[in-house]
């Protein structure tokens, strides 16, 4: 358990769980050393992604920018490898502010909370290679970093169950796997005791400005039990307000393609600054 970590911890979490208000919360998506914003679903081993915005900008400059704007609790996502220069400068340049995902396993989690991350995020890294859950990874990931400095990612693609209802599994390895397990409320639950937040990109719907998934936002705000990071599609702030409302304000939401500092047209970054300062 870390105790007295150099780290400044920011208790983004608790007021958040406090006021119940939907808010807005950055990324920083790296890909090859660089800011990028991707397809999701284009993320494969064998062929190069859909790339719709690589920014001339460092990580370190929209770290620099998140923290002047006073937005805490977004996160630096590390696409692949060759990103770990790139997640150390922008954390280094918001100590404190940002989480910290991607490849990263109990042996490395303690190095990027030293790095400057709030909260380390876990996916792939809990699950055997052909995508069955390990509950022993679980504990030791809890028991090196505590369930307080704890994201678990719950980025998932959309399924049909056998009663034919809309349903969610997990993916691993950059979205390309599916797991064996369900994003439902039995599974917040169970995961719960080992974690701070959770973080769940909507992988099919990532990068395409085509909307966000109302019903996975539903779902997600029903449970309510833990803060929440939804992720995917949002191209609007009418988006933004849907996310909101479908979660009753439980469930934050990043916004990446459609925002202007990444190139987009649908958003104006002040904009979701005034956002929250609003709510």
């Amino acid at each position: 358990m870390i105790t007295g970590a150099q780290t400044p911890f920011f208790p983004f979490s608790f007021i958040k769980r406090v006021y119940g208000m939907t808010k807005f919360r950055p990324c920083i998506d790296l890909h090859d050393g660089q800011v990028k914003q991707i397809v999701g679903g284009t993320l494969k081993d064998n062929a190069s992604p859909v790339e719709n915005f690589v920014s001339s900008r460092s990580p370190s400059w929209f770290a620099a920018k998140y923290a002047a704007d006073g937005l805490m609790g977004g996160h630096v996502i590390k696409l692949g490898p060759g990103n770990d220069e790139a997640a150390r400068q922008a954390l280094a340049a918001f100590p404190g502010g940002m989480q910290v995902g991607g490849g990263i396993s109990a042996e490395s989690a303690r190095f990027w909370l030293d790095c400057g991350a709030s909260h380390v995020i876990i996916t792939s890294w809990l699950f055997s290679p052909d995508g069955k859950l390990r509950h022993d990874r679980l504990q030791e990931i809890r028991d090196a970093v505590g369930a307080e400095r704890l994201v678990i990612d719950l980025s998932c693609r959309r399924v049909t169950q056998d009663n034919g209802a809309p349903g969610w599994r997990v993916a691993m390895n950059r979205w390309q796997t599916l797991t064996d397990v369900t994003v439902s409320e039995q599974t917040l639950s169970f995961l719960a005791e080992f974690a701070a937040e959770f973080l769940v990109h909507a992988a099919d719907v990532e990068g395409l400005c085509s909307g966000i998934d109302h019903e996975l936002v539903a779902m997600l705000g029903q449970w309510g039990q833990l803060p929440m990071t939804y992720a995917g599609g949002a191209a609007s702030m009418a988006d933004v307000q849907l996310v909101r409302t479908a979660s009753a304000g439980k469930v934050d939401v990043t916004v990446g393609s459609a925002l202007d500092i990444f190139g987009g047209q649908g958003m104006r970054y002040d904009e979701l600054v005034e956002w929250n300062d609003q709510n």
